[in-house]
């Protein structure tokens, strides 16, 4: 063995959450999708440069497809290659799943929103889950309890 160890990513490690879909949504059932990625996007994702915050999920012709995530290119990338980082990207998965995916949003009024962007077993895999919009006052009390539990937790901790 060489002296050299290359850092490698664990299995199953993030790259980029979307924690405002948690608070604008009541996410139902979630998914697992992989993406038809090109090779500077996975460079760039596994230098943790992707980001989901504005980002849905859209279907076009039976076929899903991710919208608005951004994906930095490195500097380093090559030149004559354009870069475009909030291109749609395909997203895959079983034919039975997107038949129930499309269903729900079409006759049930469902969104489909992705969650999380991580690394599977060397390929990156997108969380999606299918949600019902939030109304105000349901994030009113979300704000609440997040409060009280954080006011909560301080006076445990100082013993008053």
């Amino acid at each position: 063995m060489s002296g050299k160890s290359k850092k490698k990513s664990s299995p199953g490690s993030t790259i980029a959450l979307n924690k405002k879909a948690k608070f604008d949504y009541h996410l139902e059932e979630k998914y697992e999708a992989g993406m038809v990625l090109e090779g500077w996007e996975v460079k760039s994702m596994r230098e943790g440069r992707a980001q989901l915050k504005e980002s849905y999920v859209i279907i076009r012709n039976g076929e899903l497809f991710l919208f608005g995530a951004h994906i930095s290119p490195l500097v380093s990338a090559s030149t004559h290659n354009v870069a475009d980082p909030t291109r749609m990207r395909k997203l895959l998965l079983n034919r039975r799943e997107i038949s129930h995916l499309i269903g729900s949003v079409e006759r049930e009024g469902y969104t489909i929103v992705p969650v999380a962007l991580y690394w599977k077993r060397g390929r990156a895999k997108l969380e999606i889950a299918l949600a019902k919009g939030k109304k105000q006052h349901d994030k009113r009390s979300a704000i609440k309890d997040r409060e009280w539990k954080r006011d909560k937790e301080r006076l445990m901790k100082h013993g008053h």
